[in-house]
């Protein structure tokens, strides 16, 4: 199979360009644009279409889906909608991806299995969504919802993103400063040091060698670094080695906390948007897993699924686990008995996020001073060490 990047024209005329995947030749290429009532006027082959290293931005997902959903509800055809779109987006990536997937789409394909070949763009909820949508004839309505959820994420992300924006640059600097210290102005020193033979201290023996490492050695570091990559990459396809890591982030020391609400809350509003659009209740479970994308909740995920196919409530399933907090537990009894399931999982979903933005400024609030004082610990370990052999050179001349 091969991909092609073609010019042709509708059926009023009009030109039209795009990229079509999967087909064998130009040949085969003319007859499907002729299915969909366009003639083939060039075509060459690309080496690939694929949108395996496309550039596309959780925000342009989210405009997208607001903009795919609006041009449903008023009515338009799916094919029409995405052609629209293909012509408006500026990303030209994400242009080529929408014309395969309105061709996809055009010779029989299902939404769920033309959005879904390119499954490293849109995410396994967004393929859920477009599956239950289309199923129950409520498109617009669950990609309205897709893009309230996939937005309420971005900003989630911004959040994290802007609140570790501090400490991200008070530890480059660190690195800075502490590099230009060792790297030029402990040399001086050494080489001072030397020439009146002053003995040196501990802790000045160790900075001095350390300075010569890093000058004489630097090229080492790049190497090491990239090692380590490669290694980390190996092991970590080891599925034993991820589980391991995805427990250990639940219970690891002052950020398990943060990290079990998001979890929970990724976890909890997933499957009740899922839910709400229609999907089983076993299946809303296992795409919420696959969101989450821990191996511990994965676990978890299929206890619950087998809990609820024995006939059990998803309040009972839910309150095994302690990684759902007890909000999620009451609100989900309440909404079992009210039949208001998915709108009360929500609200418990709303209420996690407030405690997690909580915790956030909280903890920003102690990383700050926290990383201010261990900056200053090494600059002063490292002056101390630099000028102790003088203090104790002056000391002996008096």
């Amino acid at each position: 199979m091969a991909a092609y990047e073609y010019t042709a024209t509708d059926r009023n005329g009009n030109k039209i360009s795009g990229i079509y995947d999967g087909i064998d030749s130009v040949a085969a290429l003319r007859r499907d644009l002729a299915k969909m009532g366009d003639t083939l006027l060039k075509a060459r082959r690309k080496k690939s279409a694929a949108s395996k290293h496309a550039r596309i931005t959780p925000d342009e997902i989210v405009t997208f889906t607001y903009k795919l959903a609006e041009m449903c509800s008023a009515g338009l055809p799916i094919i029409r909608c995405l052609e629209t779109l293909e012509e408006q987006i500026p990303n030209r990536s994400f242009s080529f991806i929408l014309s395969d997937i309105r061709q996809s789409v055009a010779t029989g394909s299902s939404l769920r299995n033309a959005f879904g070949k390119h499954g490293n763009i849109f995410s396994n909820f967004f393929l859920g969504m477009l599956e239950a949508g289309e199923s129950s004839g409520r498109l617009s309505e669950t990609l309205q919802a897709s893009a309230t959820y996939l937005e309420k994420q971005a900003d989630f992300r911004h959040k994290v993103k802007s609140a570790f924006a501090y400490p991200v640059i008070v530890g480059i600097m660190c690195i800075l400063v502490v590099g230009f210290l060792v790297i030029f102005v402990v040399p001086v020193f050494s080489k001072m040091y030397r020439q009146m033979h002053v003995p040196l201290p501990g802790p000045t023996q160790a900075l001095i060698t350390l300075s010569s490492t890093a000058r004489s050695g630097w090229w080492v570091i790049p190497l090491i670094v990239i090692a380590m990559s490669l290694l980390l990459r190996l092991l970590w396809k080891k599925a034993n080695l991820k589980s391991r890591w995805d427990s250990f982030k639940l219970s690891m020391p002052v950020l398990a906390k943060f990290y079990r609400l998001a979890v929970a809350s990724g976890f909890i509003r997933t499957f009740a948007m899922l839910a709400s659009a229609g999907v089983s209740l076993v299946k809303a479970l296992e795409v919420a897993g696959i969101v989450v994308d821990n191996a511990k909740i994965t676990e978890i995920t299929g206890h619950l699924q087998k809990s609820i196919q024995k006939g059990n409530t998803v309040t009972n399933s839910l309150k095994k686990y302690d990684i759902f907090p007890p909000v999620i537990i009451q609100l989900a009894a309440s909404g079992e008995e009210s039949g208001t399931l998915s709108e009360m999982l929500n609200k418990g979903a709303d209420f996690l996020d407030k405690d997690i933005n909580r915790m956030l400024k909280a903890l920003l609030v102690k990383i700050e001073p926290v990383m201010t004082i261990i900056l200053g610990l090494i600059v002063g370990f490292i002056l101390m060490s630099v000028y102790l052999p003088m203090f104790d050179y002056m000391s002996h001349i008096e």
